[in-house]
């Protein structure tokens, strides 16, 4: 049986650089405008859809049993309560169940798609922050990821992340790279997790004021 992966609906999670918060429709219209950039649509191997279409996928992530996803926020932004949470936006992140028989496997996606967030370190602690809530709150015990080929800083990233290669496609121009959960992994992964908080995602955005209590395992 699929993981009931809507137990984020309502889940902020904060970390040094950057909040994650659920995928809702209000971040559909900033969402489909990066989508209209044919850079991204290479680096997501995606194609283009209509703000229409992109809304009813919003839907399909928010609501599948099989799909988890954040939108990334700008941390020192979003502080800021009197800029738009639309604003804050930087990419998105998910985890996905690809094989029914083995809820433990998830496809991990990471995008930042605000070119000027690249290089900042954010993909890398939106790594941690998304493999620990994976492993402690999804149950996930090997995660997957598909890379194109030209996509070197990706691909080195993930391998500093004991990521190794599983397979390479010529056709898709993507490599698959996988890991296993274990001991080692977690200790040079996730180290000191003390960073990560978390609080309901409602109560957050109204107020953007409440106090953040630790993430409880």
């Amino acid at each position: 049986m699929l993981l009931k992966m809507r137990i984020n609906e309502d889940t902020l999670l904060e970390g040094e650089k950057v909040v994650l918060v659920p995928y809702n429709a209000d971040h559909v219209p900033r969402y489909h405008q990066w989508m209209c950039a044919p850079e991204l649509q290479k680096l997501s191997a995606s194609e283009p859809l209509t703000l229409e279409q992109e809304y009813d996928m919003q839907r399909c992530w928010r609501e599948d049993d099989d799909k988890c996803t954040f939108i990334i926020l700008d941390k020192q932004k979003w502080a800021d309560p009197s800029i738009p949470e639309q604003e804050c936006m930087v990419g998105d992140v998910n985890i996905f169940l690809t094989d029914p028989s083995d809820p433990s496997l998830a496809e991990l996606e990471i995008m930042i798609a605000v070119p000027c967030y690249r290089g900042k370190g954010l993909g890398k602690e939106v790594t941690r922050m998304m493999m620990y809530y994976g492993v402690h709150k999804l149950g996930i015990q090997k995660f997957e990821v598909k890379i194109g080929l030209d996509n070197k800083i990706s691909i080195a990233m993930f391998k500093k992340f004991h990521f190794r290669e599983l397979s390479i496609s010529e056709v898709f121009q993507e490599v698959i790279l996988g890991v296993t959960v274990n001991e080692a992994l977690q200790k040079h992964v996730f180290g000191n997790m003390d960073f990560m908080l978390q609080r309901e995602y409602g109560k957050a955005r109204d107020s953007r004021q409440a106090p953040f209590t630790p993430l409880s395992l």
